[in-house]
Protein backbone atom coordinates (compact mmCIF):
# COMPACT_ATOMS: atom_id res chain seq x y z
CA UNK A 1 0.00 0.00 0.00
CA UNK A 2 1.67 3.23 -0.89
CA UNK A 3 1.92 6.20 1.22
CA UNK A 4 -0.40 8.58 -1.48
CA UNK A 5 -3.25 5.87 -0.87
CA UNK A 6 -2.84 6.71 3.16
CA UNK A 7 -2.75 10.27 2.30
CA UNK A 8 -5.63 9.86 -0.71
CA UNK A 9 -8.21 8.28 2.34
CA UNK A 10 -7.39 11.42 4.97
CA UNK A 11 -7.84 13.71 2.18
CA UNK A 12 -11.53 12.27 1.18
CA UNK A 13 -12.24 11.89 4.46
CA UNK A 14 -11.84 15.32 5.46
CA UNK A 15 -13.65 16.23 1.74
CA UNK A 16 -16.88 14.23 2.64
CA UNK A 17 -17.61 16.86 4.96
CA UNK A 18 -18.18 19.41 2.49
CA UNK A 19 -19.26 17.30 -0.18
CA UNK A 20 -21.85 14.44 1.78
CA UNK A 21 -19.15 11.77 -0.27
CA UNK A 22 -19.07 8.72 1.65
CA UNK A 23 -15.15 6.85 2.04
CA UNK A 24 -15.59 3.69 0.97
CA UNK A 25 -14.28 1.73 3.94
CA UNK A 26 -15.10 -2.46 2.61
CA UNK A 27 -13.29 -1.86 -0.75
CA UNK A 28 -10.17 -0.26 1.01
CA UNK A 29 -10.06 -3.20 3.40
CA UNK A 30 -10.66 -5.86 0.61
CA UNK A 31 -7.98 -3.80 -1.26
CA UNK A 32 -5.62 -3.13 1.41
CA UNK A 33 -6.78 -6.37 4.43
CA UNK A 34 -3.73 -4.46 6.92
CA UNK A 35 -6.38 -1.36 6.87
CA UNK A 36 -8.57 -3.81 9.03
CA UNK A 37 -5.51 -4.24 11.51
CA UNK A 38 -5.56 -2.27 14.87
CA UNK A 39 -3.10 1.40 14.31
CA UNK A 40 -2.42 4.42 15.84
CA UNK A 41 -2.19 7.35 13.89
CA UNK A 42 -1.87 11.08 13.73
CA UNK A 43 -3.23 13.55 11.53
CA UNK A 44 -1.56 16.95 11.28
CA UNK A 45 -2.54 19.73 8.82
CA UNK A 46 -0.81 22.83 8.02
CA UNK A 47 -1.66 25.59 6.07
CA UNK A 48 1.24 28.18 4.91
CA UNK A 49 3.93 26.06 7.04
CA UNK A 50 1.93 26.65 10.13
CA UNK A 51 -0.41 23.94 12.26
CA UNK A 52 -4.06 23.84 11.68
CA UNK A 53 -4.92 20.72 13.60
CA UNK A 54 -3.54 17.93 15.09
CA UNK A 55 -5.81 14.97 16.65
CA UNK A 56 -4.28 11.73 17.18
CA UNK A 57 -4.55 8.26 19.08
CA UNK A 58 -1.58 6.96 21.17
CA UNK A 59 -2.69 3.34 21.61
CA UNK A 60 -4.06 1.40 18.76
CA UNK A 61 -7.46 0.38 19.62
CA UNK A 62 -9.84 0.52 16.43
CA UNK A 63 -9.66 -0.52 12.90
CA UNK A 64 -6.46 0.91 11.04
CA UNK A 65 -9.03 2.42 8.30
CA UNK A 66 -11.16 3.66 11.17
CA UNK A 67 -8.43 5.53 13.15
CA UNK A 68 -7.37 7.32 10.06
CA UNK A 69 -10.42 8.54 8.78
CA UNK A 70 -11.62 9.84 12.50
CA UNK A 71 -8.35 11.75 13.01
CA UNK A 72 -8.26 13.35 9.93
CA UNK A 73 -11.50 14.58 10.18
CA UNK A 74 -11.28 15.45 13.73
CA UNK A 75 -8.34 17.15 13.07
CA UNK A 76 -10.27 19.06 10.43
CA UNK A 77 -12.78 20.07 12.74
CA UNK A 78 -12.81 19.15 16.19
CA UNK A 79 -9.06 20.38 17.36
CA UNK A 80 -9.86 22.78 19.90
CA UNK A 81 -7.03 24.94 19.52
CA UNK A 82 -8.76 25.86 15.77
CA UNK A 83 -12.45 27.00 14.63
CA UNK A 84 -13.63 24.30 12.04
CA UNK A 85 -11.71 24.08 8.43
CA UNK A 86 -13.82 25.51 5.93
CA UNK A 87 -13.67 24.64 2.23
CA UNK A 88 -11.62 27.50 0.75
CA UNK A 89 -9.05 26.42 3.69
CA UNK A 90 -9.37 22.75 2.56
CA UNK A 91 -7.78 23.05 -0.58
CA UNK A 92 -4.74 25.38 1.34
CA UNK A 93 -3.80 22.25 3.54
CA UNK A 94 -1.48 19.99 3.63
CA UNK A 95 -1.92 16.60 5.48
CA UNK A 96 0.63 14.84 7.80
CA UNK A 97 0.17 11.35 8.95
CA UNK A 98 2.45 9.90 11.87
CA UNK A 99 1.96 5.81 12.23
CA UNK A 100 2.67 5.75 15.79
CA UNK A 101 4.37 2.05 17.51
CA UNK A 102 3.53 1.29 20.98
CA UNK A 103 4.89 3.29 23.61
CA UNK A 104 7.19 1.70 26.23
CA UNK A 105 7.48 3.36 29.16
CA UNK A 106 11.02 4.50 30.72
CA UNK A 107 12.27 3.70 33.81
CA UNK A 108 14.02 6.32 35.51
CA UNK A 109 15.96 7.75 38.37
CA UNK A 110 15.92 11.69 37.61
CA UNK A 111 16.12 14.17 34.67
CA UNK A 112 19.62 13.25 34.08
CA UNK A 113 18.90 9.57 33.39
CA UNK A 114 15.77 10.49 31.49
CA UNK A 115 17.61 12.59 29.55
CA UNK A 116 20.23 9.66 28.53
CA UNK A 117 17.66 7.42 27.61
CA UNK A 118 15.68 10.07 25.41
CA UNK A 119 16.34 10.16 21.41
CA UNK A 120 15.40 13.63 20.45
CA UNK A 121 14.09 13.86 16.37
CA UNK A 122 13.71 10.04 16.81
CA UNK A 123 11.18 9.44 19.93
CA UNK A 124 7.84 10.91 20.76
CA UNK A 125 7.30 11.16 24.29
CA UNK A 126 3.71 10.89 26.54
CA UNK A 127 4.48 11.75 30.41
CA UNK A 128 1.51 11.20 32.60
CA UNK A 129 0.84 11.79 36.24
CA UNK A 130 -2.63 11.22 37.66
CA UNK A 131 -5.00 12.31 35.28
CA UNK A 132 -2.77 14.76 33.82
CA UNK A 133 -1.27 13.89 30.24
CA UNK A 134 0.28 15.04 27.29
CA UNK A 135 2.53 13.94 24.01
CA UNK A 136 4.11 15.73 21.44
CA UNK A 137 5.42 13.44 18.72
CA UNK A 138 8.79 13.50 17.48
CA UNK A 139 8.19 15.82 14.58
CA UNK A 140 7.91 18.72 17.77
CA UNK A 141 11.87 18.52 18.66
CA UNK A 142 12.44 20.23 15.26
CA UNK A 143 10.86 23.39 16.97
CA UNK A 144 12.18 22.50 20.85
CA UNK A 145 15.60 20.85 20.40
CA UNK A 146 16.66 20.83 23.58
CA UNK A 147 15.50 18.34 26.19
CA UNK A 148 14.98 20.88 28.73
CA UNK A 149 12.29 23.08 26.92
CA UNK A 150 10.82 20.15 25.25
CA UNK A 151 9.95 18.49 28.75
CA UNK A 152 9.32 22.30 29.90
CA UNK A 153 6.17 22.82 27.06
CA UNK A 154 4.88 19.22 27.50
CA UNK A 155 4.54 19.85 31.09
CA UNK A 156 2.51 22.97 30.30
CA UNK A 157 0.79 21.34 27.74
CA UNK A 158 -0.24 18.51 29.95
CA UNK A 159 -1.33 20.85 33.21
CA UNK A 160 1.69 19.82 35.50
CA UNK A 161 3.55 23.31 35.00
CA UNK A 162 7.38 23.65 33.52
CA UNK A 163 9.21 21.53 35.64
CA UNK A 164 7.10 18.25 35.12
CA UNK A 165 9.56 15.77 36.03
CA UNK A 166 10.17 16.86 39.33
CA UNK A 167 6.92 15.26 40.31
CA UNK A 168 8.37 12.20 38.35
CA UNK A 169 5.39 11.24 36.10
CA UNK A 170 5.45 8.71 33.78
CA UNK A 171 7.13 8.78 30.67
CA UNK A 172 6.77 6.75 27.85
CA UNK A 173 8.66 7.02 24.62
CA UNK A 174 7.30 6.05 20.88
CA UNK A 175 8.03 6.43 17.21
CA UNK A 176 6.63 7.80 14.21
CA UNK A 177 6.51 6.98 10.20
CA UNK A 178 5.95 10.28 8.66
CA UNK A 179 3.78 10.26 5.56
CA UNK A 180 3.24 14.14 4.64
CA UNK A 181 2.06 15.54 1.73
CA UNK A 182 4.92 17.11 -0.86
Amino acid sequence: MSNNTYLKIARDSIRSHFDGSIVDKNSIIQQYPQMSTPKATFVTLTMHGQLRGCIGSLIAHRPFIDDLISNAQSAAFEDPRFSPLTFEEFNKIKIEISLLTEPQLVDYSDGVDLKSKIHPNYDGIIIRLGNHQATFLPQVWEELSDFESFFAHLGMKAGIGSDPLSYHPEVYTYQVEKIKED
